[in-house]
């Protein structure tokens, strides 16, 4: 069973309340720790490890930075969650990576080369429940949508 202060920011994260209110500051604060510690500290990432996402706007072209949690896997991969904090509507760096799957992410102050693939079928029901394992809260934002929350594979891109 994880610690008191885990479960509690458990129960928090999975409220409608957290849902109407994180997006328009978790990632805003994220953004500024991590451009003032030069990539090396995440507010978020004191729940769950997170990664600072830059890949090509599905529409406009343009860089696009975001934030996000992830759960890491061995040899140079993540998992990243489309969960828009249980809230209607996949988050729109979903469609960012399923037009533009070439992106990077600054992990634990290092820029890394990645390249994402959707996770579907059996592949993503297995991940699904590693996810659901690494942070029970995403049962509570599936339950809340209608959509399928979409997941994805980065891996780390090799030098030629």
């Amino acid at each position: 069973m994880p610690p008191t202060g885990v479960r509690l920011l458990q129960k928090v994260s999975s409220t409608r309340a957290f849902a109407r209110i994180a997006p328009h500051f978790v990632p805003a604060m994220d953004r500024a720790v991590h451009r003032l510690t030069r990539g090396r500290v995440m507010l978020s990432a004191q729940m769950l490890p997170g990664v600072i996402l830059t890949v090509k706007g599905a529409r406009s072209g343009l860089p696009r930075t975001t934030p996000l949690a992830c759960m890491p896997e061995d040899g140079g991969r993540w998992i990243l969650v489309g969960n828009n904090f249980g809230r209607p509507g996949h988050p729109g760096w979903t469609a960012n990576l399923m037009k533009h799957p070439d992106a990077s992410i600054s992990w634990r102050g290092k820029d890394i080369e990645v390249r994402a693939r959707r996770l579907e079928g059996a592949e993503r029901e297995e991940a699904w429940q590693a996810v659901l394992k690494f942070w029970p809260p995403y049962a509570t934002y599936q339950a809340r949508v209608e959509r399928e929350i979409r997941l994805f594979l980065l891996e780390q891109r090799r030098s030629r």
